[in-house]
């Protein structure tokens, strides 16, 4: 196994590992949407930091978005499910798989978090 910490995204908020390389997988952590210590204020900007992170995060082990085969997405305000999709959707074209799921709380009052499982083969 390897342990992965991006130079390019936000500090872990927590005692862990932006990524963690298993095989031929890479399972990158939950990622709120903090830019350089703040979280931006309209939903939008949230949502693209969030997916930005994980790309980082992805580069850091030379891979990217395309290598995404699983999204879980955590959403304080399902109302905003909508709104996140067609977002998601600029960012995902290949489709993974995803679960979407609303939660009370997430970390520093963040109401998205995502998190990514990557295959490494082409």
């Amino acid at each position: 196994m390897e342990f992965i910490n991006s130079e390019k995204a936000p500090k872990p908020v927590g005692p862990y590992s932006h990524a963690v390389k298993a095989g031929d997988f890479v399972f990158v952590s939950g990622q709120i949407p903090l830019r350089d210590g703040t979280i931006p204020e309209n939903f939008e900007d949230r949502a693209r930091t969030v997916i930005e992170n994980v790309r980082a995060i992805l580069n850091s082990c030379n891979l990217d978005l395309e290598n995404v085969v699983k999204a879980t997405v955590y959403l304080t305000d399902l109302s905003k499910f909508e709104e996140f999709n067609r977002i998601y959707a600029e960012y995902f074209q290949h489709k993974p798989a995803r679960a979407v799921v609303e939660v009370k709380k997430l970390p520093k009052n963040a109401d998205i978090e995502m998190e990514v499982t990557a295959y490494t083969k082409s």
